[in-house]
């Protein structure tokens, strides 16, 4: 292992860091511009849902491959290739002209930012210490947070002036310079030396992946509550706010901002406590055990109240996004379980995991909202009905996190081992 001075160590951070706050920016700019999408494209819940939901899907088609290329060329030449996608992808949004082509344009922004975030948690896993790779991987989620406020009243007060078109070149023209950014902070990624004594590689492949019960543990709250937030910030929160409390488009973009402020303040107290909590043997799994249910019961009281509690939605959304946070810690505690030459691998494919989580909700919830209105419910009706499914979903993969077993918790094993 190869550990990185301090100061090399908080420039490879800030590098990365830049091109993670543009992936989520560019991920959360659709609840912002969806009124005015909705409005030039005829969209909708359905196509709205499709439309936010391709981003993850082009995400979510490259971890497999992402994950193997990390692990065999390393983090800074994988991100500065997919980076290039991303600026084509931008361009190809901003003049498209029909509902196709902003489909595959966002397909190709998802691709395109895929390894944004995955590339700096490999070079994390072998770069810096284990105290504080958990620190690093929530203060990379700040700065998603930072990049998802960004998206919100920012762009709003920006969409009068130059338009959604102009904004989308604007994101190619960053997007560019975080392409250079990297290339020259970043350093090269040497190869990582053989396990064994006979020259062999030590064993890499994605079944050891699957299979293993730490992952199979941490999967379903992944897929369903991680990504489920995930759907919940850069889509649905908005149409919530619009069709069911009776926001205005701007009222609701001032909502998210201040979500999207609690959620940052929120990772930013994540990496402060981590290593203090890892000292005192406060792992992910009794971390998420303990905290998650919290989100449930917010999402609940959204449910059953309706629009009965106009004023207080956003607090109750903000409290709902911030319990959500605690299944955030499962992503690097995945990661510290496998070893460093499988860490590209057993990162993408956790993600894998949470993004085809965010499509499936973005889309499935769209999918039930006009369900529910064809059954002859309301339109505020058929919003609760589908977030109860969602909230259904999201306890029923908590139950299996409780009863599946962690087979004496390899995260600890990792904290000792480092």
């Amino acid at each position: 292992m190869n550990v990185l001075s301090r100061r090399t160590a908080i420039v490879v951070f800030l590098a990365f860091a830049f091109a993670y706050f543009l992936s989520a920016l560019i991920r959360a700019i659709t609840a912002t511009i969806s009124p005015t999408l909705t409005r030039e494209f005829a969209l909708n819940a359905s196509d709205l849902g499709l439309l936010a939901g391709a981003y993850f899907l082009g995400f979510a088609a490259t971890q497999l491959p992402l994950g193997t290329w990390l692990d065999r060329h390393g983090p800074k030449k994988v991100v500065l290739y997919f980076l290039s996608v991303a600026v084509l992808g931008c361009v190809a949004f901003s003049f498209a002209t029909s509902f196709a082509g902003l489909v595959a344009a966002r397909i190709l922004c998802g691709v395109g930012v895929s390894a944004c975030l995955m590339a700096p948690l490999t070079a994390y896993r072998r770069w810096f210490e284990a105290s504080t790779q958990m620190r690093a991987n929530s203060w990379m989620l700040m700065t998603g947070s930072l990049g998802m406020v960004a998206s919100t009243l920012p762009v709003q007060w920006l969409m009068p002036v130059v338009g959604w078109r102009v904004l989308f070149l604007g994101l190619a023209l960053l997007a560019f310079a975080s392409i250079a950014l990297i290339a020259w902070q970043v350093p090269k990624w040497e190869v990582a030396p053989p396990a064994s004594s006979d020259g062999a590689q030590p064993k890499a492949s994605y079944a050891e992946v699957w299979r293993h019960p730490y992952f199979r543990k941490m999967a379903p709250v992944g897929f369903f509550c991680y990504g489920g937030l995930v759907a919940m910030q850069t889509l649905w929160v908005s149409p919530w706010m619009i069709n069911v409390a009776g926001y205005t488009p701007f009222q609701a973009a001032n909502g998210l901002f201040w979500i999207n402020v609690a959620m940052l303040l929120t990772f930013w107290a994540w990496g402060m406590v981590n290593p203090w909590l890892a000292r005192r043997g406060l792992n992910a799994e009794i971390l998420i055990a303990r905290g998650l249910p919290f989100s449930f019961v917010m999402l609940a009281i959204l449910i059953i109240a309706g629009e009965a509690l106009p004023v207080s939605s956003i607090a109750i959304w903000a409290l709902y996004c911030v319990g959500c946070t605690f299944v955030s810690l499962a992503q690097p505690a995945v990661g510290m379980a496998f070893s460093s030459a499988l860490a590209g691998r057993a990162l993408s494919a956790y993600n894998l995991v949470i993004f085809a989580g965010v499509f499936s909700v973005q889309w499935g919830v769209g999918l039930a909202v006009d369900a529910f209105k064809v059954l002859g419910l309301g339109q505020i009706q058929a919003y609760q009905s589908a977030m109860g499914v969602f909230l259904a979903c999201c306890v029923a993969s908590y139950i299996h996190f409780l009863q599946a077993k962690s087979h004496n918790l390899p995260i600890e094993r990792a904290f000792v081992q480092r």
